[in-house]
């Protein structure tokens, strides 16, 4: 069974930084793409940044510049570098990732795998 467990939260401000890890765990195969997402209460999910399986990777406007999505294939975890974090950046962070190419993985789409999410809050 496939598990992913998101880390890394907290609460900064305006300017800080957080670095986000998602360990997976429960497969051998290599995932086709990875990627995280936000969610604020009364929103939909957005993506943030996704990376693909030939290391190709995506962002929203929102982020580009000055988020980084990165994996570790040896430790298989994925992570994201989140730098000059906004008070819109306020949200629960989610891990997500899906083994089949379904040609929408850099249009930050992913489904089939989620983590359980981790909350970053920034204050201004």
């Amino acid at each position: 069974q496939v598990y992913l467990a998101e880390s890394g939260g907290g609460s900064v401000h305006a300017g800080g930084s957080l670095r986000l890890s998602c360990a997976a765990s429960g497969f051998t195969y290599t995932m086709s793409c990875m990627g995280w997402f936000r969610q604020v209460p009364g929103k939909e999910r957005e993506g943030i940044a996704t990376i693909d399986d030939d290391g190709t990777t995506a962002y929203a406007d929102s982020v580009k510049g000055r988020f980084t999505i990165y994996q570790d294939n040896a430790k298989n975890t994925l992570y994201l570098k989140m730098n000059s974090l906004k008070p819109e950046g306020t949200g629960m962070y989610y891990c997500a990732a899906q083994s089949y190419d379904g040609g929408s993985c850099l249009l930050l789409e992913v489904n089939e795998f989620w983590g359980q999410g981790t909350q970053v809050t920034v204050s201004s």
